[in-house]
């Protein structure tokens, strides 16, 4: 069937670019300078290109370009009309800057999570978790850690320090630094508002951004590091009810190196010793916090965990292990393009929860929309009702049927 008025509706990709706001594109470009020297590849084809590389599972230059040539008639509903050449695509890679996708993904997350009050949130308790995820990759491009193999060489990897909020499930903030980067150079970057609770894995005990947090008024939880310098002040009692579901010990300590007090000066911390009767491990929990029972520390901390979810969600849906650039730049920039694209779908999917009681998916969804990317069809409609988006759209064809025999 010849395309025609028919279609009145948009393909499945042409809905996901829609929840971009064109005109957050255009002032992050102006901001970035990104289209300078740009005569037809601009910013926002790039920001496309790279999501239909991202939601197709795209695993090299040719295959890309290839399937954007195929269904160029159904990218020019977005303003697309030159299809870049291989040469052009790795060029822009290279050359674009990596921040205006990084920014990019950061304004979108508040676009569509960052109106949502806190007190919304399921998890009033630990509402920042804090922690990074290492990309392997195959070439030096980044500095990989750990120990080279016994050639001598390493691969290189890439390492994503992500903050997320509980309620949201979702990046709110990320930083993306090679392998081997020390996570606690990341931690100043960090703006926190007042009253948040942090959630951190022990790796990112620094003094100095401790302290800083504690004098905003943020409650961080975190585990001791076996090296941390601490002095106890005051032993606190442990009733037997608390002792009886693992509370071992909690204490009032001062946290610093007395030797080096005139540089970090020592700040007033708590320790809680627990037991996890179900591992059979004991776990020291270190906070600021002197309000909280002992069981909460704990169960705030167990929360930590809801951060492997989006890695691993984004791991299984979205190709990353194959890279169309061999440069830093090209990695990051397919980098926060598989960012924006899993906070795309996590919107679609969201708002097909809200109105739908048996809720999908991520896996299902990602998979409906890679299989689906070009077709015509309400993609929020489908997913809430499946049957009867099917009947109206055959409907629809029906109609356009016969006004062909009318006309």
């Amino acid at each position: 069937m010849p395309k025609s008025a028919f279609f009145t509706g948009q393909p499945i990709f042409n809905q996901l670019i829609s929840f971009i706001p064109r005109t957050k594109i255009d002032q992050l470009t102006r901001k970035h300078n990104s289209d300078h020297y740009c005569k037809k590849f601009k910013a926002y084809d790039h920001l496309v290109t790279m999501l239909f590389c991202c939601f197709h599972h795209c695993t090299s230059l040719r295959e890309l370009i290839t399937g954007i040539q195929v269904n160029a008639h159904r990218l020019n509903h977005l303003g697309i009309v030159h299809t870049p050449r291989r040469s052009t695509l790795a060029d822009t890679n290279e050359r674009r800057s990596a921040d205006f996708f990084e920014e990019l993904y950061h304004e979108l997350f508040r676009y569509h999570f960052g109106v949502l009050p806190d007190s919304l949130s399921e998890c009033k308790l630990s509402n920042k978790l804090f922690d990074s995820t290492t990309i392997t990759l195959f070439s030096e491009v980044f500095k990989a850690c750990g120990n080279a193999k016994a050639n001598g060489k390493k691969k290189g990897g890439v390492k994503a320090h992500v903050l997320i909020r509980a309620k949201d499930n979702a990046p709110c903030f990320v930083h993306i630094t090679s392998a081997s980067t020390n996570d606690k150079i990341v931690m100043p970057k960090l703006d926190l508002p007042k009253g948040s609770i942090l959630v951190m894995d022990k790796g990112y005990n620094s003094y100095l951004p401790l302290a800083e947090w504690t004098r905003k008024g943020v409650t961080w939880v975190t585990r001791l590091n076996k090296r941390a310098r601490w002095e106890c002040v005051e032993e606190m009692p442990v009733s037997e009810k608390r002792a009886a579901h693992g509370v071992r010990s909690n204490k009032k300590i001062l946290l610093g190196n007395p030797d080096k007090a005139n540089k970090v000066p020592l700040q007033e911390g708590r320790l809680v010793t627990y037991f996890d009767k179900e591992t059979g491990k004991e776990f020291q929990f270190l906070t600021n916090n002197q309000d909280f029972a002992a069981l909460t520390i704990a169960g705030i901390y167990k929360r930590r965990w809801q951060i492997e979810l989006p890695f691993r969600r984004i791991k299984q849906n979205f190709q990353l292990s194959n890279f169309l650039g061999d440069n830093q730049n090209a990695i990051k920039i397919q980098l926060w393009c598989t960012l924006i694209a899993d906070l795309l779908v996590k919107v679609v999917k969201d708002k097909a929860d809200k109105l739908k009681k048996c809720k999908w998916s991520f896996a299902n969804v990602a998979g409906l929309i890679r299989q689906h990317l070009g077709t015509y069809i309400d993609l929020i409609k489908f997913l809430v009702n499946p049957e009867q988006a099917i009947i109206g759209y055959n409907s629809e064809i029906s109609e356009y049927q016969l006004s062909l025999f009318k006309t």
